[in-house]
């Protein structure tokens, strides 16, 4: 069996319980790799050859019944994925299914009766080993539960696919291996108590005595666990609806989708060594693919390279922050008011030319809260103590004692160097001034200040709560100490931060400008505009180009291409087409359908591309962008600029980003001479 070195093993520690009312104590198996919750507990072949042992034990001493639980807050998140780019070849990944179905299937077949108290969170390999067990009971505080594997580029590999089918039946379990982790959703505990996944559910507080009680009882007959029978009549409806939707959002881009239906339909009628026989087949197969080893990147990536940022100065030189001040009341600004809010609870003022626009936006932050309120996800106590702490003036004065003022007004550099040069006068020396600017230079914006050392670039993304990526953008006169207190802060908003360099559209917008640039080419030469819509399919883009447009706002997109049609006019188009879509206001799709009023305005040439011609140029186009923004240093790595399009603009796991499917579809050495990344980091090795 292949090994991992950097295993975190996680150990199965079994002892003896004696619970009230039963003859035989009771064996306890409780998962845990000495670590807190922030590191949870997984399964690598240590971990499972631990499980083994700890079975044979607990079997061996004939206890009343053998049940298995987590450390604090954690059951078990899976299998350590840590250790998939060492397996080298489909045997070595064909054994790693065949040992977790072993080991996992004791339980299942085992004669005394086996309970799986999930007393946190449990994805992946941690659920499927409490589907063996014959019982489950769940934790109201178990943070997630789910079989996410699909979404990087796996399946459940060690009976998940078989069990939770023919547990639940076919619609739940479409919902919880396909479209939960497409759609980044797990279950909570009242969703897996009513789903039939758990069996009982317990509060956190004393969930094990509960627990143990509960499976006493059953062992001793008391309580009866009724499951309702699986309807096979519509299994094959389902499915044939799920296939649907897949075919529809991911046009077969995403093999692992794919396998899971397979896996699903066999599921119906075959035996269960048939199915789990099946199941690792599949894992095998998926493991040795480009698109499993791009998505395990790509969750590297947002599990570890998101929360180590490169180049962060040290964050002992970061300076507290107990008030914040917004300039601007707008949308976006007030969206800005209710996460700083949220996330540091202390005071935030809002500004604008005039009371009415200030009162608009404290009453949206105002009702914001009472929303959450209103959907249980905020207490009132902490509404209350909010609600004190948000305010607004027409008055600047104060903001004097704000120690983090941050602009987010109109995209335009003369009038925020106005705003800055008004502030400075205002607030104390050691003020942080950011700038939620999307494309315009930090440089020049606070060129003419006293101070511009203290002046960053924050840049969020719409909509401000669900994206979390932030790019902190340096300044050439930017000090340490403003990097330093911007990423504490980011750090506290809970977005992941990436250092950038001060260049024209920073990173996301940079990328994605160069793709429509690329887009309106084809579009200004007579490609219609289906075409160009469709082009991009075989990707499994979250978006196609139009929705995108539309999502991002023409008016935006244009400005946007402005500013880089101006700093590189090489390579950046101003497109008259998207001029005459941003004058005309019009929607550019309709019932998801593009807008045939829109098709009327544009003037195009006689040069029609096919979706490939397309494709092929936009792809050749961005390996050129990305090249030219490592040279230039706008981020330390590639890496960077993949976890900017994955948090910033939904790049799908399985494409890793972007560089991976450069890289991997040789793109990239075509177009610039080499790779973007070391082979082997982020696809099969060769």
């Amino acid at each position: 069996m292949i090994e991992n070195p950097n295993e975190v093993v996680t150990k199965a520690l079994l002892r003896s319980v004696r619970v009230p009312g039963l003859d035989k104590p009771v064996a306890l198996i409780t998962l845990d790799n000495g670590f807190d919750h922030k590191k949870p507990n997984s399964f690598g072949p240590a971990g499972l050859k631990s499980l083994d042992e700890a079975i044979t034990a607990a079997t061996e001493a004939d206890p009343a019944f053998i049940a298995i639980t987590g450390k604090p807050y954690i059951f078990c998140v899976g299998a350590d994925i840590t250790g998939m780019p060492l397996i080298a070849s489909r045997e070595q990944a064909v054994e790693l299914g065949v040992l977790g179905h072993r080991v996992f299937a004791r339980l299942r077949d085992s004669e005394i009766p086996t309970f799986a108290f999930v007393n946190g969170a449990a994805l992946g390999g941690g659920l499927e080993v409490a589907l063996h067990c014959h019982y489950r009971t769940v934790s109201t505080g178990a943070a997630a539960l789910g079989l996410p594997e699909v979404a990087i580029g796996l399946i459940p590999g060690w009976g998940g696919s078989q069990l939770l089918p023919n547990l639940i039946g076919i619609a739940g379990a479409a919902q919880v291996i396909l479209q939960n982790p497409l759609t980044q959703k797990t279950l909570r505990p009242k969703q897996a108590r009513e789903l039939g996944v758990a069996d009982a559910l317990f509060e956190a507080a004393d969930f094990l005595e509960h627990s143990l009680a509960w499976a006493a009882g059953v062992v001793k007959g008391e309580i009866t666990v009724e499951r309702p029978e699986v309807d096979r009549d519509m299994w094959d409806a389902v499915l044939f609806f799920a296939k649907q939707q897949l075919d529809e959002k991911l046009h077969g881009a995403v093999p692992s989708a794919n396998k899971a239906l397979e896996l699903l339909a066999l599921a119906k009628e075959a035996s269960f060594a048939d199915g789990t026989a099946a199941e690792t087949e599949a894992l095998a197969d998926l493991i040795m693919g480009d698109e499993a080893r791009a998505s395990l990147y790509a969750f590297d990536l947002v599990q570890r390279r998101a929360k180590r940022p490169v180049g962060v100065p040290d964050a002992s030189l970061a300076r507290k922050v107990t008030k914040v001040g917004i300039v601007g009341a707008g949308l976006m600004a007030s969206q800005l008011a209710l996460l700083f809010l949220r996330r540091l609870q202390v005071p935030v003022v809002l500004t604008d030319l005039d009371q009415a626009r200030v009162d608009k936006g404290v009453a949206y932050v105002q009702a914001e809260i009472d929303k959450l309120v209103g959907k249980r996800r905020m207490d009132e106590g902490t509404a209350a103590k909010l609600r004190g702490l948000i305010s607004g003036s027409v008055d600047r004065s104060v903001f004097a004692d704000a120690d983090f003022v941050i602009e987010a007004v109109f995209e335009n550099l003369e009038l925020k160097k106005q705003i800055w040069a008004e502030f400075e006068k205002i607030v104390k020396p050691e003020a942080i001034l950011a700038t939620n600017t999307s494309s315009l230079s930090i440089t020049e914006m606070a060129a003419d200040l006293t101070h511009p050392e203290r002046v960053v670039g924050f840049h969020f993304f719409n909509p401000v709560a669900v994206l979390p990526l932030l790019e902190i953008i340096k300044g050439e006169r930017t000090d340490d100490a403003t990097l330093a207190t911007a990423f504490a802060v980011g750090k506290e908003l809970k977005k992941s931060s990436v250092l950038v360099k001060d260049a024209p559209a920073f990173v996301v917008n940079r990328v994605l400008t160069r793709f429509t640039s690329e887009v309106f080419k084809a579009i200004d030469a007579g490609t219609p505009l289906e075409v160009v819509n469709e082009a991009f399919d075989p990707m499994g883009l979250p978006m196609r180009p139009i929705a995108l447009l539309q999502l991002v706002g023409p008016a935006v997109a244009y400005h946007v291409g402005e500013t880089l049609h101006t700093a590189f006019p090489d390579r950046f188009a101003d497109s008259p087409n998207l001029k005459r879509i941003v004058d005309a206001g019009l929607p550019l799709l309709v019932d998801d359908e593009i807008n045939t009023e829109v098709v009327k305005l544009l003037e195009v040439g006689d040069t029609v591309l096919t979706g490939d011609e397309v494709r092929a140029r936009a792809l050749a186009a961005l390996a050129e962008e990305i090249r030219i923004m490592l040279d230039e240093g706008v981020v330390a790595e590639a890496q960077d600029i993949d976890l900017c399009m994955i948090l910033g603009a939904g790049y799908p796991f399985h494409l890793g980003g972007i560089t991976p499917y450069l890289d991997r579809s040789g793109i990239a050495e075509q177009v610039t001479g080499k790779r973007f990344l070391p082979a082997g980091l982020a696809d099969v090795r060769r």
